[in-house]
């Protein structure tokens, strides 16, 4: 029997400590939080180059924060990569121009970024003439 308290005793002083640190843990994140809710957001900043990691920072009343951000190396748009776009199928090629078109329209702006409702971007188009059959190699009689 008495092995039996001890083991609930045991048992209660550990409860009892976890959620004294439970308690620890939300009252740093209490600390590391800003009364702030206007926070002012600027753009993605790589730490080198044009791509890759970097930081933006924020700005609130007297306040200002830095986030970890990233920039995907293969995002060379105009518009930027704090603007998210649903964008429509390419359309057909223009003989005159010899590029194709499509548009984008604006799903979401991220940190409050200054987007364009609607974006057009353009590509080559391709010169081969791509077949929707291909040659079975390997198979059949020679």
């Amino acid at each position: 029997m008495q092995v039996r308290g001890l083991l609930l005793l045991l048992a209660l002083i550990l409860l009892a400590a976890a959620a004294e640190a439970g308690k620890n843990k939300k009252e740093k994140a209490k600390k590391d939080s800003s009364e702030c809710e206007d926070w002012r957001w600027g753009p993605c900043v790589p730490n080198s180059k044009d791509c890759g990691l970097g930081y933006r920072e924020g700005t609130c009343k007297d306040e200002s924060k830095k986030l970890k951000c990233k920039i995907p190396c293969n995002w060379k748009k105009k518009f930027g990569a704090d603007c998210k776009y649903k964008f429509e199928s390419w359309g057909g090629c223009s003989a005159q121009t010899g590029v194709k078109t499509r548009s984008g329209i604006l799903k979401k702006a991220l940190y409050d970024a200054q987007c364009e409702e609607i974006v057009y971007v353009t590509k080559p188009c391709s010169s081969k003439i791509k077949s929707k059959t291909k040659a079975k190699k390997g198979k059949g009689k020679d």
